[in-house]
């Protein structure tokens, strides 16, 4: 995964064409393809978690911002400045700051495991002339694995993420994490996943076929909460939470959702539809989950 997504030469993530959006020509779509509304929303929820706190003493970061693109890049924002930290850019982070992605964690490597013979054995990937397979291997499985599990039970461990958000959450910086991600629990991960959560993207398509289209199709595996949560609260963050997108927005972000109601009252503009598609739960209000802690300078 790390080599099909972020390979200098040939990962998806590297190559220099349109992947998200509503067109023929790209893979998905996410909450920023909605426009601006997106960033005004996250702008608002983050100058209420602040506090009182005056955002003009904060750096925005976004870590993982698509090429020419930004969560703010055109909303009108109070911090001190917006930074955007893109794909093989180095992540420094100092100073007073709200760090935020969108969609970032569950597109790091994962480790893919199935409970065979009532032991675990790790699902690795072989070249054989110009075809790649699965392959069962042998291998320590990571100690946080249940003893036991169903035959045939997969687990997609998403270990990258989890040392991701330690990185991230290193004590060079003070402030506010906002992490607008998809994943589920723990145990959710190792009783109700039994085929594991990994997916391919291509061509607004979802498919099990993670081997197929190497380099040309997106990747993604759902990310566990409880390790992420666990990381900012090991790292010094206070008040960790992860709420589901709509009730992030409908808690932290009232006052705007109900001034773009009330602006767009009288017809069903395009901002009111991105507004729907946001928070509707059979939309992107239930699908994401936004994790959020603070640190104090």
């Amino acid at each position: 995964m790390d080599l099909a997504l972020y390979d200098p030469a040939c990962g998806y993530y590297r190559r220099h064409r349109n992947r998200v959006g509503y067109g023929a020509e790209t893979d998905f779509f996410t909450a920023s393809t909605s426009g601006p509304v997106f960033g005004e929303l996250i702008c608002a929820a983050v100058v209420t978690l602040l506090a009182g706190r005056n955002p003009r003493d904060y750096t925005f970061v976004e870590i993982g911002a698509e090429p020419g693109s930004g969560v703010l890049a055109e909303v009108t924002h109070p911090f001190a400045a917006v930074h955007a930290v893109r794909v093989g850019d180095a992540i420094e982070l100092s100073g007073k700051c709200v760090v935020f992605s969108n969609e970032l964690f569950d597109a790091q490597p994962f480790r893919r495991l199935v409970f065979r013979q009532s032991a675990w054995r790790e699902i690795g990937v072989a070249l054989s002339g110009d075809t790649l397979s699965f392959r069962e291997m042998s291998a320590a499985a990571p100690a946080e694995l249940p003893a036991s599990a169903p035959e045939g039970y997969v687990i997609d461990a998403p270990l990258a993420a989890r040392t991701l958000a330690e990185q991230l959450a290193a004590p060079t910086w003070s402030g506010l994490f906002v992490a607008c991600d998809y994943g589920k629990s723990w145990a959710e991960l190792t009783t109700e996943c039994p085929e594991g959560t990994a997916r391919a993207y291509h061509r607004h398509s979802q498919s099990n076929d993670l081997l197929a289209r190497p380099g040309e199709q997106d990747l993604t595996c759902h990310i566990c909460w409880d390790w992420l949560e666990s990381a900012l609260s090991r790292q010094g963050f206070g008040k960790v939470a992860v709420e589901s997108q709509e009730a992030f927005f409908v808690h932290h972000a009232s006052a705007h959702i109900a001034a773009v109601t009330s602006a767009e009252a009288a017809r069903f503009s395009p901002k009111k539809l991105s507004l729907l598609q946001l928070l509707h739960p059979s939309h992107l209000g239930q699908k994401f989950q936004v994790l959020h802690g603070f640190r104090e300078g």
